[in-house]
Formats: C-alpha cells, structure tokens, sequence
C-alpha cells in the first residue's frame, strides 16, 4: 500500500506539489491523472524516494522507499523506459538489477517471459523500439516480485496487442493483491482498466473516488448524437421542444442535450424527418476529466481556426 500524507515540494516560490492526501490500495488499480504540469512526476519521484519532500510523507507498506533494505522487492517502477546503457543488453541489463537487490537469477528470465522478450533477451537494449523498451522497464519493475508498482505511462509506444496484454498484465497484478498506480493520458484505457482515479491539478488533489463515481459526478448532462439529411429543420423543432443543439462534426450531424435518444426518435417519426443515426453518447472519463481539470491546465492550446462550432 502506498500512503501520501501532506506531502508538499516546492522549487523555490513554486509549489509543484501541494499538500496531497491519498492511498493506493492493495488489490486495485490505482489511475493517478492530471493536465501536463500537474505534479504527478514528482509526486512518484517522491513516493520512490528520488526526490526529498519539503514537507509530508510518502511511504510503501509503512515505510519510506529507502528505508526497505532490498527497494525492487517492496516497489517497482517504470519512469523512463530509455533509462538504461543502450550497448548493454536486456538480460544483463535485469541482471544487474538482480544482483544489486539479492534476486535470484532464474527470476530475470521469468520476467523477460512474461514480457515477451525471451527471444531478444540477448540484443542491446540501444536496437529495442520504444514498446520494447517499455516492456523491458516493465520487466524491471516485476523483477523482484513486488507487492507495490508504480508506472508512469507504460502505454507508450506499445502496439495494439501490447496494450491489450498490458491491461491484462495490470487486471492481473491487481487480482493478485498487489497495489497498482499507474499515470497515463492514454483516457479509454484508463477507463477500462483502473478501479480507483486520484486526479491532481496544479499539484493538489482535486478527486479521489471509484471510476464510476468519478465519471457520473463530473461528466456534462447526457447528449444525443442525431445525423439526418434535413439536420437543420430537425434542429428547429428540437429547440421548439426545449432541446440545446448544436452542429456536430458534419452537416448532417446534430449532438442535442436535453432530450432522451425516444424521444428524439419519436419527434422525427412524428415529422416524417429521416435520421442515418440516432445513439446516445455515454459518459466517458474523457469527457469527465476535461470538465474538471479544464481551469488546472498549466498549459492551454487554442484550436487554431478561430471560430467555435455552430449552435442553432
């Protein structure tokens, strides 16, 4: 278990981190969100030890980090998956690791199995794409068998199949009771695989609840997605019924806010109004996250055309 208790870092007048609270639990999949420049790299930094807090604790199963004699048995972590000697390769590189924590070597091949590097334990790590690159960091972080991970973004550069086995690979750690903290911007599959969401801005805790909690408190009201060749007379008599409407990503594409997906059917049945499409948009965490971290982004892009999308 990991327990974040005030903890607090400041560079110089800067408060990167700001008095968090939080648990990551055993037996779950923890999602740590935030905008760019939250403060979720340093909160991990500080959690692993590398960086010293200003102020509060940050501790693994009671103690901090450093004070665990053999640290890849309490923890693992991938930060930076580039993080090692690119001449060395994959096997020596776990073996290095191994020696330095008291593992056993037979373990390093039972990661690199897992992984899925087995058959290119023995090139340089330099020649490794990025997603293989990720799956050696997570073979790293496995290598002691730890009760405790932490991960921050081990979606990158992974190809389709590698992110359908790295959902099953965090499922299955968390079913196995370990706990599981994993930072990622990659929303779908945090969405579909993350039990617990912990979401900071600007370096302080603005949510800690369950994912479904989460999405139902900050999504916006339910839409209704409608495509019709005659959109824009639709369009009237659904604002005449007390609709918002507005243009979708087409023409013929409206998103109506206001009225269930029946209800909209029966007013285009009732005016003899062809619909292509007529499906309710679910909430997502997508949606959600934006509606509640969109004032603690540290950084703000303009979409660059200079015109908003048509409301009717």
């Amino acid at each position: 278990m990991i327990e974040v208790r005030g903890l607090t870092k400041r560079y110089h007048e800067v408060r990167a981190v700001d008095s968090l609270d939080f648990t990551v639990r055993r037996g779950e999949v923890t999602g740590f969100l935030g905008p760019n420049g939250a403060g979720k790299s340093t909160t991990m930094r500080m959690i692993l030890g590398l960086d010293a807090p200003t102020s509060g604790t940050a501790t693994i199963d009671g103690r901090p980090a450093a004070a665990h004699p053999a640290p890849l048995r309490a923890v693992g972590a991938l930060l930076d998956a580039g993080a090692l000697l690119p001449s060395r390769s994959a096997r020596h590189h776990l073996l290095a690791l191994a020696a330095g924590n008291g593992i056993p070597r037979r373990r390093v091949q039972e990661v690199l199995d897992v992984v899925g590097l087995g058959s290119a334990a023995r090139r340089a790590a330099g020649t490794y794409s990025l997603g293989m690159k990720q799956r050696l960091g997570i073979a790293a972080a496995l290598l002691g068998d730890p009760p405790v991970l932490v991960l921050d973004e081990p979606l990158n550069g992974l190809d389709p199949e590698g992110i359908v086995w790295m959902r099953r690979l965090l499922r299955g750690l968390a079913a196995e009771g370990r706990a599981v903290m994993v930072s990622s911007h990659l929303m779908n599959e945090v969405e579909r695989t993350v039990d617990h969401l912990v979401v900071i801005g600007r370096g302080r805790l603005i949510a800690d609840t369950s994912m479904a909690a989460f999405i139902a408190a900050h999504s916006s009201p339910r839409e209704v997605v409608v495509r019709s060749p005659r959109a824009e007379v639709f369009a009237s008599r659904l604002a005449a019924e007390g609709a918002a409407v507005r243009r979708g990503d087409d023409a013929q594409s409206l998103v109506v806010t206001g009225l269930t997906a029946p209800v909209v059917g029966a007013l285009a049945a009732a005016r003899g109004i062809e619909l292509h499409e007529l499906a309710p948009r679910r909430p997502s965490l997508e949606h959600a996250f934006m509606e509640l971290t969109q004032d603690s982004a540290e950084y703000a892009a303009t979409a660059g055309t200079g015109a908003d999308k048509e409301t009717f």
